[in-house]
């Protein structure tokens, strides 16, 4: 399965991982918010989300980048770094 077919999933889970300013600017609808920096305090809230995939986003990929690379160094399998709000938008579209 590749990434748009991912997101275009209805039980994909989406994280934003922008700030809340960011967050509450603009955001994919039903996205919810964890900040990069609160990903380590978030680790069980993110792995007992009831979803096959869980796509992360922020501004450019680079944040979900390390979001994405460090939850799989806790072990997390099914995560996915969609880069940034407008790529996850354009997939979505």
């Amino acid at each position: 399965m590749n990434l748009r077919e991912i997101v275009k999933t209805p039980s994909t889970k989406f994280v934003d991982v922008r700030t809340e300013q960011e967050f509450e600017m603009a955001h994919i609808e039903n996205a919810i918010n964890i900040p990069l920096h609160a990903i380590p305090d978030n680790i069980e809230k993110i792995k007992n989300m009831d979803a096959p995939a869980i796509v992360f986003y922020c501004l450019s990929g680079n944040r979900s980048g390390q979001a994405v690379s460090f939850l799989k160094q806790s072990g997390m399998q099914h995560i996915y770094n969609c880069g940034g709000i407008e790529d996850l938008n354009y997939l979505l579209n």
